[in-house]
């Protein structure tokens, strides 16, 4: 990935490239993103969820539902 990112390493490459490519680069883009959707992104799964969920909340923010 080319761009500015501070999504988790922990995620994996895969989740990562598929957020990127639907424009979620930043942690601060996901405050009440729904699960459902990120769920619906090609390499989004439950793991990628729980760790965004993690640092989210770490910050302060949410996943809606």
């Amino acid at each position: 990935m080319s761009e500015e990112t501070d999504l988790p390493a922990s995620m994996g490459k895969v989740a990562r490239r598929g957020l990127a490519l639907h424009g979620f680069t930043r942690l601060d883009q996901f405050d009440g993103a729904s699960e459902t959707t990120l769920l619906a992104i090609h390499g989004v799964g439950p793991k990628a969820i729980r760790i965004l969920r993690e640092h989210l909340e770490s910050r302060g923010s949410t996943l809606g539902p």
